[in-house]
């Protein structure tokens, strides 16, 4: 019950705010090359856009629209509410690459320096997925509390979930994370990501 009762630690919400933006720009000579190259692979790969957008839900439960490179074929990556599976038939050979490296999550710095995403919190989920878990998982729109990241303690621990059974379970690392974020966790969580 206590969770329900917090209302943040806005002290830490400004910091982290800084540490995220400058970590993002101080950090732009290491991974704006490397989005040249995967946008590369991604346009030879397959024919087709490079980026891939789609909206998501935030701090709040507001929308925004996430970033990631194209790993689907064309005409199917936009459909919601369905989840990516290991050995999806939608997912080119580059995708592949790029998911299991993570590096089709680079244009999400983009959306760090804008404030929709943070470093380090909950996976923002597409709006289709949120409205279907809220009324079916107990508890489910708190983890909206916090800014989304592009990692964090339920991605560490448990990885990406595919169905709504691993989604209840990765929802209870993400109310850890709501509970207790601190730089201490956010450090741990950084050191597990790496």
């Amino acid at each position: 019950d206590e969770l329900w009762e917090l209302d943040g630690n806005p002290a830490y919400d400004v910091i982290k705010r800084a540490i995220d933006a400058i970590s993002v720009l101080v950090t732009a000579p290491l991974w704006l090359p490397l989005c040249i190259l995967v946008a590369l692979a991604v346009g030879v790969g397959s024919p087709g856009p490079i980026f891939f957008s789609q909206t998501r839900v935030g701090l709040h439960g507001r929308s925004f629209k996430i970033w990631k490179f194209r790993s689907m074929r064309l005409n199917v990556a936009a459909e919601d509410g369905v989840f990516a599976s290991p050995g999806d038939s939608r997912i080119t050979p580059v995708g592949q690459f790029i998911r299991r490296m993570r590096l089709d999550e680079l244009p999400q710095f983009w959306n760090v320096l804008k404030g929709e995403m943070s470093l380090i919190g909950p996976r923002p989920e597409q709006r289709a997925l949120v409205d279907k878990f809220a009324t079916r998982i107990p508890a489910y729109p708190y983890r909206h509390l916090v800014r989304p990241g592009i990692t964090g303690w339920a991605q560490v621990l448990q990885g990406y979930a595919g169905n709504e059974e691993e989604t209840a379970i990765k929802l209870s690392y993400d109310l850890y994370y709501v509970a207790h974020y601190s730089v201490a966790l956010d450090l741990l969580i950084a050191y597990k990501t790496l």
